[in-house]
């Protein structure tokens, strides 16, 4: 990929709208690394790249369940220029792409643009793939779930908000043998400006998945806690194996949602038409789930904010529960 071919692409292991990512090997010591090329000739593209550079480099030490970012690497013509993971307004390739966001024209863009961003490999695919392959295990959910209420918890202390938390933007390795499970894909986050609490920061453009997003999120007027709401979306479903089917893909994902007639509605747009609707939590066995888990959801899905639990509540909460037995699979 570079001129001195650092990297040697095997396989390219996912695809989406916005980039391909690759399995590849660093030439010199032969390990596996993960590379996201990203075209940079279309503004949103861009957006997309520098919101996932900027939430990536602004972390000042590495979470074990946050995807680590090795290096990011612009491509202009034939000429790959290592990004700085310090960001400084003087930097010409940051500059040039941030000419290419705003629209401006730049015959540097002429050429081939691109943005790759070399990370951590994964091995164990996504967590939807990952869960839906195996049977339901309670050992497994609790696991899944403190670390991914310790990743959310660590991103926001560092005033980072995903705003896309999904089973398919969790991915997993395995150390030692036990599944790990990394946050990624940071192409919708937010880094906030300030030192204020990550809560009281508002954001007012509506993003994410449909079957994932806080009510609150539909309305355009929302918080942090709208990854709080995701986050319960993602526990539940994993508990009791609730799916659905893509429209588009066809795929089954991981999610839970209201049915009407033959229709699926996203939980979040069900609750803000319907704030006083009560969540049948669990769905459909009252064994499959503890007390204490049944309620740590309503607290996680509660459509007002102000009710929900915040990423360090959440973070405590999920220590002291206990998370049910083994059960069957149930699919929609």
């Amino acid at each position: 990929m570079a001129t001195e071919a650092k990297y040697s692409i095997i396989r390219e292991v996912g695809r989406g709208n916005y980039g391909v990512v690759y399995e590849a090997i660093v030439n010199q010591t032969r390990s596996k690394v993960a590379v996201k090329r990203m075209q940079c000739n279309v503004p949103e593209n861009v957006e997309l790249a520098l919101q996932e550079f900027w939430a990536l480099q602004s972390i000042q030490r590495q979470h074990e369940n946050v995807i680590q970012l090795e290096e990011c690497i612009l491509q202009n013509g034939q000429v790959f220029q290592p990004i700085s993971r310090r960001y400084r307004k003087s930097n010409s390739h940051l500059l040039l792409i941030e000419t290419c966001l705003k629209g401006r024209r730049c015959m540097d863009l002429q050429s081939a643009c691109f943005l790759y961003f070399v990370m951590e490999f994964c091995d164990g695919g996504n967590m939807n793939e990952y869960l839906l392959s195996r049977s339901p295990d309670a050992q497994l959910n609790n696991s899944f779930m403190r670390q991914l209420s310790s990743a959310v918890a660590f991103l926001h202390r560092n005033h980072i908000v995903h705003r896309d938390l999904k089973s398919d933007n969790i991915l997993i390795s395995h150390h030692q043998g036990s599944p790990i499970v990394k946050v990624a894909d940071f192409g919708l986050s937010k880094v906030c400006q300030g030192k204020g609490n990550v809560n009281e920061h508002r954001f007012s453009s509506a993003c994410g998945s449909n079957f994932y997003m806080a009510p609150e999120v539909w309305e355009c007027h929302y918080t942090a806690k709208a990854d709080i709401f995701a986050l319960g979306v993602i526990f539940w479903a994993m508990v009791e194996r609730i799916t659905f089917r893509d429209g588009d893909t066809g795929k089954e994902l991981l999610g839970t949602y209201i049915r009407q007639g033959k229709e699926f509605i996203p939980l979040g747009e069900a609750l803000l038409e319907n704030p006083t609707m009560k969540l049948q939590i669990p769905l459909k066995n009252k064994e499959s789930m503890s007390p204490g888990l049944c309620k740590l959801l309503h607290d996680m899905l509660a459509f007002n904010p102000k009710e929900r639990l915040d990423a360090f509540q959440l973070e405590d909460r999920i220590r002291q529960i206990s998370y049910g037995q083994k059960r069957q699979r149930s699919v929609s």
